[in-house]
């Protein structure tokens, strides 16, 4: 049989494109130039015979050409249908408008909905092609049975595109970027609550049953490291809840090698795999939490469960690395991390029951190396905390009662071997049953010690030792550094105001240390420490200049501190030591005229008068004159609080030394009593050397005129005392503490006036029943005081010194209008003078 040939139809040709709209690279243009040899054969190609070459088809009518072009052009037309998308109907969905106003409506791609019209004509098509083809034809039942299967792919295609995706050709409106941002919003609020409801989850199944829930503290942990960093600190938070629930009530030890090849009970396994779970976790959360301490975020969260955990469960695993971390945060900048670490410490000081002392010894050993590495630079609350400790001085008393009894019970074992045979046999039941109490007692109070935090005195002691040692190499310490800045300051002439910011941190807490625990200090050391003292007392140097000097390096109330320090030693230890304290009412003498209320602390100054002034031994006449005068003219220059301490002091010595009233006396040569020193020296440094005797206490008269009621009472209450009853014995009611805490102007009641105040112990004279007079006791009128005579008095006193500015103010204009005056007066003869000689000139010119 034979076939038709195949018809093959030529290629389609590109569409013509003008030469205009050509674009050529540069590129392209440099390689043709660059070989224009290999290039030169297209310049001699014929384009029209190629055309034509191509586009012909041989032994082909044109009619059928025609057709078979036609066939062609429909199928790449509806190729080209199908992948257009067809416009949904305005009314089916709202269109889109963009920023330039051009509506955007939503389009479906096509599929093809005739599938039978199209499958028909594809078969007709392929009857057509294969007749054309020459291929053999096929019968009506392959036909059919080729139908069906395109009938069914089609059925098919049109199932999958029945929910066809909806294309949007524009680009998406910041209103659905808003929404994508609030459906993220919703998502991660949604995962928070879920994260945070298996975090409270797992902690009630934890709490619930510890050893069976045991390993859902790996879950929490992991938690602690998501990104979200709200939930980093509730996971920290609720593990340290769950900590603080499940850590027993002593250390953990983890079994060796040997201990686990043995053959346990399964209680024991369970046992051992709780506690090893218990401890890994604790471990890895105790360094969670130091890798987070550093970073601000987290820092604060961080080390409130450190330090929750450390006052918590100081006796448990892993309690150094805790301590390191809250010792090296003691003095931060951060106010919450140091209070926090601070709390921490004082509290592992004053409950030493949970710890049995070993924690105590650990910490100072650690604050005494941090302030031997940073050079004694550190916060003074680093320091402060040593205020809390507590130290026993009965812990041999104990230990020396243990040593009797078993003295005793050993001299009643010896009379008991003397005795009769019969005796024993008789008593050897007793002594069987309590043989066996005696062991059964031991064994419990072998057992109780072994688990008790308390250790035994002897350890205690070695523990306090240990202490007080790293306590006192601590203060002394400090001192020496101090002592050597200061000495360096004062040979480079660094000139620095009493009033700048504190080079010595530490000094401060150092001093109220050394007070506290002045009983406690080796007297082998006690020379040293006054000396030291004295020196920074007096500013550190030996010299005269050098002392002034160093002097401006310390503050007055460090100072103060120092010569208070010195008293509590002396007092503690007044059997044992004998030292000349002279030096240190020379610098108290001294420094009163240096005090400046808003520079430095009444309360040292109002301590030191109490010390060193009140509650001394009797002082020289010539000395407590001295001290009278100066806090006299003390109480001058300052405010109620400070005149008050004053004058309750100078009270105090007027009432101790019966002589030093003749400065009460209006004499017009100073007092009766001059002592060896005829005029006094206001400027005078020593006080035994100022001859204050000779002096007379006029500022007494103007204390009375007090703006503050109470001064001015106590004013007259000193000044009305009686000079006759010489031999009568005063004690004051108030110290100079308490006066200028009460007559502070920062209290509102301190104008509130209390007679008690100037009460005495009124002591009758041998054989006479009189008592003190009566210049004592309290009047009407200085009890009840009336709030508008003192603002009267108040607003008077500032009228006076208003009048008083205004008054210079004005001098100072009317002088400098008189110098003007003047000057000008002086400018105006001048020119008088200066014109006198043109003038006669001129008359001889006009006689001529």
């Amino acid at each position: 049989m034979r076939g038709k040939k195949k018809i093959i139809l030529p290629p389609q040709l590109p569409p013509d494109i003008a030469e205009d709209e050509i674009e050529v690279s540069d590129e392209d243009k440099a390689f043709v130039n660059e070989n224009k040899d290999y290039a030169g054969f297209l310049s001699a190609l014929d384009t029209n015979s190629i055309t034509k070459h191509v586009s012909r088809v041989a032994d082909v009518k044109e009619d059928t050409l025609e057709a078979l072009y036609e066939q062609r052009r429909r199928k790449t037309s509806q190729k080209e249908k199908e992948d257009i998308g067809i416009e949904v109907d305005p009314v089916d969905a709202l269109p889109i408008k963009d920023f330039s106003g051009n509506l955007h409506y939503l389009k479906v791609p096509k599929k093809s909905k005739a599938s039978e019209n199209d499958l028909e004509e594809a078969g007709q098509d392929d009857e057509d092609d294969a007749a054309d083809k020459g291929i053999v034809k096929l019968t009506k039942a392959e036909r059919r049975a080729k139908l069906k299967k395109l009938k069914k792919e089609a059925k098919k295609q049109g199932k999958d595109s029945a929910t066809p995706e909806v294309e949007v050709e524009v680009e998406p409106t910041p209103q659905a970027a808003v929404l994508a941002e609030v459906k993220e919003d919703l998502t991660a609020e949604e995962g928070f609550e879920s994260k945070k409801h298996k975090l409270a989850e797992l902690g009630i199944a934890l709490l619930a049953d510890p050893e069976a829930n045991i390993k859902s503290l790996k879950d929490m942990l992991q938690i602690c490291k998501d990104r979200d960093h709200a939930i980093v600190k509730l996971g920290l938070l609720s593990l340290l809840a769950v900590f603080k629930d499940l850590i027993p009530g002593y250390r953990i030890r983890l079994p060796t090698e040997k201990e686990l090849e043995m053959k346990v009970s399964k209680d024991v396994k369970k046992m051992r795999l709780y506690e090893s779970t218990l401890l890994n976790t604790y471990k890895a959360y105790l360094q969670r939490l130091a890798a987070l301490e550093k970073q601000p975020s987290f820092q604060h969260v961080a080390f409130r469960c450190i330090c929750t955990l450390l006052d918590a469960v100081p006796y448990f695993n892993f309690r150094e690395s805790l301590l390191g971390i809250v010792i090296k945060n003691i003095s931060s900048s951060d106010d919450v991390v140091r209070k926090l670490c601070c709390s921490t410490v004082k509290s592992l000081f004053t409950n030493e029951g949970k710890h049995g002392g070993e924690a105590t010894v650990e910490a100072v050993r650690l604050i005494a190396n941090y302030v031997k590495a940073r050079n004694c630079q550190l916060h003074p609350d680093s320091i402060e905390v040593f205020l809390s400790l507590s130290f026993y001085e009965d812990l041999g008393r104990a230990a020396k009662e243990d040593d009797k009894n078993k003295a005793k019970n050993k001299r009643g074992k010896k009379r008991k071997d003397h005795e009769d045979p019969r005796q024993m046999k008789e008593n050897d039941k007793k002594r069987s049953r309590q043989e066996q109490l005696i062991k059964t007692r031991e064994e419990v109070a072998a057992d109780y010690k072994a688990v008790a935090y308390t250790p035994d005195v002897l350890e205690r002691r070695r523990m306090q030792t240990e202490t007080l040692s790293a306590v006192f190499e601590t203060y002394f310490r400090i001192l020496k550094h101090t002592m050597q800045s200061s000495a360096a300051r004062s040979e480079a002439n660094i000139s620095l105001s009493t009033g700048a910011s504190e080079p010595y941190p530490l000094l401060a807490p150092c001093l109220q240390g050394l007070g506290k625990f002045s009983h406690l200090i080796d007297l082998d050391f006690m020379s040293d420490l006054i000396n030291s003292l004295r020196k920074l007392a007096s500013g550190g140097g030996d010299t005269d200049q050098t002392s002034e000097r160093c002097s401006k390096c310390l503050t007055v109330s460090e100072r103060l501190r120092c010569c208070i320090v010195a008293f509590k030693v002396m007092k503690s230890n007044l059997d044992a030591l004998n030292v000349d304290l002279q030096d240190f009412f020379v610098q108290l003498y001294n420094i009163i005229l240096e005090y400046r209320p808003g520079r430095d602390q009444g309360e040292v100054l109002a301590e030191a008068l109490k010390i060193m002034l009140c509650e001394d031994r009797q002082h020289d006449m010539q000395k407590a004159a001295a001290f009278v005068k100066r806090l006299a003219t003390f109480s001058l220059c300052f405010g109620s609080a400070e005149s008050m301490a004053a004058l309750v002091t100078l009270k105090h010595l007027l009432l101790k030394n019966v002589k030093c009233r003749n400065l009460l006396e209006n004499d017009a040569g100073g007092g009766s009593v001059s002592g060896l020193i005829a005029k006094y020296h206001p400027e005078a440094s020593d006080p035994n050397l100022s001859g204050a005797l000779a002096s007379v206490l006029w500022e007494l008269n103007l204390l009375s005129k007090h703006y503050h009621p109470g001064v001015s009472s106590m004013v007259s209450s000193i000044s009305s005392m009686n000079t006759a009853h010489q031999n009568q014995v005063y004690l004051s009611t108030i110290t100079p503490q308490q006066a200028f805490m009460d007559f502070s102007l920062e209290k509102p009641e301190s104008f509130k006036f209390q007679g008690d105040i100037r009460k005495s112990n009124n002591k009758r004279k041998r054989g006479t029943g009189s008592s003190i007079s009566t210049g004592m006791e309290p009047s009407e009128d200085t009890t009840s005081i009336d709030e508008d005579e003192v603002k009267k008095k108040l607003s008077a006193h500032f009228m006076v010194l208003r009048d008083i500015k205004e008054n210079q103010r004005l001098r100072a204009e009317l002088q400098g209008t008189t110098s003007s005056i003047q000057l000008y007066e002086e400018y105006k003869k001048q020119k008088k003078k200066a014109k006198k000689p043109q003038t006669k000139k001129s008359k001889i010119l006009i006689v001529k």
